[in-house]
Order: structure tokens, then C-alpha cells, then sequence
């Protein structure tokens, strides 16, 4: 039962698949970053993918086909819900150690989409700290990875590129145009 002024937001998919600059063995966790007038009504919040080794093809792919389902009720559009991606993986050595992180804006139109996320990686202040970091297995981590979805604090990290990982996303709403709400799509 919706009370008058919410609006909800369904969202299922899959976290499909990642391009990476030479790493193998990655997961990923995943969670969800949103505004405080929303909460979650169904669903999980958070997860994590199996590990899996890249396609021995040329495209040379990580493909989890992991689910998401989740939904969002909310009274205002502000602090639109945001998926936070972790990748974690093996090194040389065998350590488990962050791969890279990815942050993208759930869809705001109903439909099918897929997202390409940009994967960052953090990097060490010095090249003493990075080789300290390769060889002891302990690189740059952030504490909070939903930092990256807030616009505060994230300014002064330095982040090095590290691949892509491409998001279907399957988006229903309900009363969001009944609100007076326009996202720019035909209804």
C-alpha cells in the first residue's frame, strides 16, 4: 500500500560482465548508495559475485551474469539511488587485494539499459609506496567505497583507470509521473 507523495522504483537486472587491463580471478561486491529520503522496500542491498577467471577468447571477458533485484520507495527524486561496484582479485602472490571501484546512477527512465561502469583503481602517493604496496600485498583501499557516490571528500584521491564492467538494468516505476515528476520520457 503507497502513501500519498511516494513513488517507487523497481529495479532487476544483472552485474553482466568485466573488461579489465590484464587482471584475472575477480568478484565483485555491490551495494546501493541513495539520498535519505529513500528507503528500501524489497530486495538486497548488498552482494557479491562469484570469482571467476577471464575468457580464454580474445575478448578476454569476466562474466559473472550475477543478479540484482531490488526496490527503492521514496518521496522526492533527490539522492536518486547510485550502485556502488568493489572488484577484489588475486595478485601474483595470491593475495586478495582491490581490484578497482566503479560508482553509476541507477536509470531514471522505464526500460531496458545497460551501463559500461568505469573501473579506478587507487593509487599510492610514491613509487617507493607503490612498489611497497605490489610486493607486501597491502595497496591503497578506500575505508567507505560509497565515498565515490557522495560528491564530498572524494577530490583528493588519486584513482588510475582499470577497465569497465557493463550493468543490465530492467526499471519500473510507479506514481512517479502522478507526482508531477518529469524524467523526460514519454508515459
Amino acid at each position: 500500500m503507497s502513501v500519498e507523495g511516494e513513488f517507487f522504483l523497481s529495479i532487476t537486472g544483472s552485474i553482466e560482465y568485466a573488461n579489465f587491463y590484464d587482471i584475472d580471478n575477480v568478484y565483485c561486491k555491490y551495494g546501493y548508495h541513495c539520498g535519505p529520503d529513500w528507503t528500501v522496500v524489497r530486495g538486497i542491498e548488498e552482494g557479491l559475485t562469484q570469482m571467476c577467471k577471464k575468457s580464454c577468447d580474445v575478448r578476454q571477458l569476466a562474466v559473472w551474469n550475477f543478479p540484482l533485484d531490488i526496490a527503492f520507495k521514496s518521496i522526492n527524486p533527490h539522492g536518486w539511488p547510485q550502485l556502488v561496484l568493489s572488484i577484489y582479485g588475486l595478485d601474483f602472490f595470491g593475495h586478495d587485494v582491490i581490484r578497482g571501484y566503479g560508482v553509476c546512477h541507477l536509470p531514471m527512465t522505464t526500460g531496458t539499459h545497460t551501463k559500461k561502469v568505469s573501473i579506478y583503481v587507487p593509487k599510492s602517493s610514491s613509487i617507493f609506496r607503490q612498489f611497497v604496496a605490489w610486493f607486501s600485498g597491502r595497496r591503497p583501499e578506500l575505508i567507505d567505497p560509497t565515498i565515490l557516490a557522495s560528491g564530498s571528500g572524494r577530490e583528493l584521491t588519486r584513482m588510475v583507470s582499470q577497465g569497465s564492467v557493463t550493468v543490465r538494468f530492467n526499471v519500473s516505476m510507479k506514481d512517479f509521473f502522478k507526482l508531477g515528476y518529469n524524467n523526460g520520457q514519454d508515459r
